[in-house]
């Protein structure tokens, strides 16, 4: 019989489907297989996740929330067979935390708690305002509480939970260099790019007077890759429908990589996770400098940090008209990735987690 330990994690999405499971653990899995038994639950399955940010079926979407509740409280009954619980961001999306309580107080196994936004801060879509005051965000300070161990992608959550616990680990969101490949972009106009779901569309409202402005003088593309077409009547845009399959593709056809943020608590619990995607493929990329943006752009050296309209026009003209610039730029924001942001260089932090 093998000696492996075991590990049971509890996650809101479907494998492969969302930004933060696949860069926050999924791409540790394979790692993990080696040495323990793994068994994972999503909260929602491929359908119900799938139709949850439609305006539609409001009655399937009952069903498979009530349905989802009775896996969770159906998997409960499993969990004293595992050594280790990983719950990412919530067992469940709503309500108060009896699934961890259970866990953590009843059955009395380790949690390690993952979470990479200021989740205790209230935030939820146009098309789920309803359910704001369900989300019972205040449960994150009582997950933080009750688990063995809590896992931060930056230093603004870990602040956080190390006021509700002492065994605070900062593993930031990794990008596997064996996935993001870069390719020659063969464009011939400059391409400025940005990448996001529909729920972060709202920060590019922050740089579409500079875009504007760069219009009147340049001839380029302006790229969005996205789960949703923006409303923007800019005439450099270009939208590309975000696809699994083809995201570094897509990707790669970017020049100049973006990421504008407002600044404020939710926003600085970011992870810079636009930021090191356009990095990983040796884009040089801009960032406003909110949260661990700052920390992970070294100003002038690996990218750039814009504070103003004119801190980006400056920089965005810059890289568009200098293509030695945007080599040596994007050369040494790879290399950031590769040392600090890859997941090869945090697999001994994620390993020992489960010691």
């Amino acid at each position: 019989m093998s000696n492996k330990k075991t590990i049971l994690f509890i996650t809101p999405y479907p494998k492969g489907k969302a930004p933060s499971q696949r860069f926050r653990f999924e791409q540790y899995l394979d790692l993990l297989v080696l040495d323990f038994h793994i068994k994972e639950q999503s909260f929602w399955d491929n359908k119900s996740w799938d139709n949850l940010y439609k305006s539609t079926n409001l009655i399937f979407k009952v069903f498979t929330f009530f349905l989802a509740f009775f896996k969770r409280f159906m998997l409960l009954f499993s969990v004293p067979k595992f050594d280790y619980v990983f719950i990412h961001r919530e067992a469940t999306p709503v309500g108060p935390p009896f699934v961890e309580f259970i866990i953590a107080k009843v059955l009395r196994k380790k949690i390690i708690y993952d979470f990479d936004d200021a989740i205790w801060i209230h935030n939820v879509s146009d098309k789920n305002k309803a359910v704001k005051y369900l989300k019972s965000n205040w449960k994150v300070k009582y997950i933080c509480k009750w688990s063995y161990k809590v896992v931060c992608g930056n230093q603004f959550l870990a602040e956080y939970a190390a006021k509700y616990n002492s065994n605070v680990v900062v593993i930031p969101t990794t990008i596997d260099l064996n996935y993001h490949k870069t390719k020659p972009n063969t464009n011939p106009k400059i391409t400025i790019g940005w990448t996001g779901t529909h729920s972060t569309l709202k920060h590019l409202d922050l740089i579409i007077s500079t875009l504007e402005k760069l219009e009147e003088k340049h001839d380029f593309d302006f790229v969005i890759i996205s789960d949703k077409k923006p409303a923007y009547k800019l005439k450099s845009l270009k939208f590309i429908k975000w696809n699994k399959e083809t995201e570094i593709e897509d990707l790669n056809k970017i020049d100049i990589g973006i990421m504008p943020l407002y600044d404020s608590d939710w926003e600085k619990g970011k992870c810079g996770f636009k930021g090191l995607q356009y990095m990983s493929l040796g884009v040089p990329t801009i960032m406003s400098p909110v949260g661990v943006n700052a920390e992970i752009i070294e100003h002038e050296k690996n990218g750039y940090l814009a504070n103003s309209d004119k801190d980006w026009i400056v920089f965005l003209e810059a890289l568009m008209s200098d293509e030695v610039l945007r080599s040596r730029i994007g050369q040494l924001g790879k290399e950031t990735i590769e040392k600090l942001y890859s997941v090869k260089a945090n697999e001994s932090k994620y390993l020992a987690l489960f010691d």
